[in-house]
C-alpha cells in the first residue's frame, strides 16, 4: 500500500511518502515551510493590485500579510472560496476592506490560494529522480469549523465532545470519505483533491494518533498524550488506545505549572470544561477518569515546555522522527478505515 500522507500547520507542512511494502523509517519524507508561511511571502514582495482565487485555507501568516497590503494603500478582490481563509463570515471580511468576487477585476495580479499542491510536490520529487505514486492521500489540517450560532472557539469544542460519547479510538476524528459541511476547510481541500478522494483529519488528532504509534510507548495502556503546538495544546488520557478524557487550551496561555496542574486533574476526572473555557482555552471532556498513568507522551513544536514540568515527559519518534508524528498518525487512520488495523 501506498500512502501519501501530509500535515498542514502554522509553521511547517511534514510530508511522508509511505510504501507497505518497507520499513516506516525507510519513507521519502520531507519538512518544508508550511503553504500559508509561502504564500503569505508571496503577497509581501507584490507591489500591485491583487486577485486571491483558489481554495479556503489556513490563516495566520498569510491572513496578516493581506492586511498589510492593504494598508500599503493596494486593493484585494478574493473569490468567497478564497476569502474564507480569513473569515468565513465574509460580511467581516468585506469589512477589512477586500471586495468579494468571482471575477478577476482589471486583470490584477492572480494568486491561487491552496494548502496542497500536489504538482509542486511531484515536480520536486522529480528533480531527485523520485516518482510521486500514492494509491492514498491523507491530509492534517486544523479546521474549527463553522456555525452562524457559535463562535469558533466554541463550536470547535462542541463538535469534539460529540464524537467522543464514549470511549474512542483518535483514528475516528478522521473523515476518509463525507466530511460535514461546517469544517469549511476541509471541503475546500477535499473538493480540489476530488480525483484524489483524500482522508481528512484535525492535525490535533493526527498528532495523538501518530504519537501512539511510537514502538516505545505501544506496550503501555494508561497514557496522557499531548500534541503542543504553535496555536493550540492538546492532552488527551488513553486507555487501550482510546480517548477518555481531553483538554484544549491556547499554548500561548500555558506555562509549567498551568499545564501540569491541568494534566492531574485531567487524570484524575476533576478538570471542567468551565475551567478550561473562562482560562480562555477551549474545553475539557471526561467520559471516564483513568486515575493513573504509565507515561506522559509529548509531540508538537512546542513540546519542551513539558521539560520544565514535573511529569516524566517522553518525546514521541513515531518513524524516529519527532516531525513525522502527523503524517504516521495519518498513515495509521487510513489503515484503520480501510478495516486493516491490527
Amino acid at each position: 500500500m501506498k500512502i501519501l500522507a501530509i500535515d498542514v500547520g502554522v509553521g511547517t507542512q511534514d510530508i511522508m511518502l509511505y510504501n507497505s511494502k518497507y520499513n516506516i523509517e525507510n519513507s521519502t519524507k520531507m519538512v518544508l515551510p508550511s503553504p500559508t508561511k509561502i504564500l503569505a511571502k508571496k503577497i509581501r514582495k507584490t507591489r500591485q493590485n491583487l486577485f486571491l482565487t483558489g481554495n479556503t485555507m489556513g490563516g495566520g501568516p498569510i491572513t496578516f500579510a493581506i492586511k498589510e497590503h492593504l494598508k500599503k494603500g493596494y486593493k484585494i478582490t478574493m473569490t468567497p472560496e478564497a476569502a474564507r481563509t480569513i473569515k468565513d463570515d465574509l460580511q467581516k471580511v468585506k469589512k477589512l476592506g477586500i471586495k468579494i468576487s468571482k471575477e478577476n477585476p482589471h486583470n490584477w495580479k492572480t494568486i491561487k490560494l491552496a494548502d496542497i499542491n500536489i504538482k509542486a510536490l511531484e515536480t520536486a520529487l522529480a528533480n531527485l529522480n523520485i516518482k510521486l505514486e500514492f494509491e492514498h492521500l491523507a491530509i492534517a489540517v486544523q479546521d474549527h469549523g463553522h456555525s452562524p450560532k457559535m463562535g469558533d472557539r466554541d463550536f470547535r469544542f462542541h463538535k469534539i465532545k460529540e464524537k467522543l460519547k464514549k470511549p474512542t479510538p483518535p483514528e475516528e476524528f478522521a473523515y476518509p470519505n463525507k466530511i460535514p459541511k461546517y469544517f469549511t476547510r476541509m471541503n475546500s481541500i477535499k473538493k480540489s483533491l476530488k480525483k484524489y478522494n483524500p482522508l481528512l483529519m484535525d492535525s490535533k488528532f493526527a498528532a495523538i494518533t501518530g504519537a501512539l504509534q511510537d514502538p516505545k510507548i505501544t506496550k503501555y495502556k494508561k497514557l496522557v498524550v499531548l500534541d503542543v503546538g504553535n496555536g493550540h495544546t492538546l492532552a488527551a488520557t488513553i486507555k487501550k488506545g482510546k480517548i477518555m478524557g481531553l483538554m484544549e487550551h491556547h499554548t500561548k496561555m500555558l506555562n509549567p505549572d498551568k499545564i501540569e496542574k491541568l494534566i492531574k486533574k485531567l487524570v484524575n476526572g476533576t478538570l471542567t470544561h468551565t475551567q478550561v473555557h473562562e482560562d480562555g482555552g477551549h474545553g475539557a471532556h471526561i467520559i471516564d477518569a483513568i486515575k493513573t498513568y504509565e507515561k506522559v507522551v509529548v509531540t508538537g513544536p512546542q513540546r519542551r515546555l513539558l521539560d520544565r514540568t514535573h511529569l516524566p515527559a517522553y518525546h514521541a519518534t513515531p518513524a524516529g522522527d519527532v516531525m513525522m508524528t502527523g503524517p504516521v498518525g495519518l498513515i495509521n487512520s487510513v489503515i484503520y478505515h480501510r478495516g486493516e488495523h491490527p
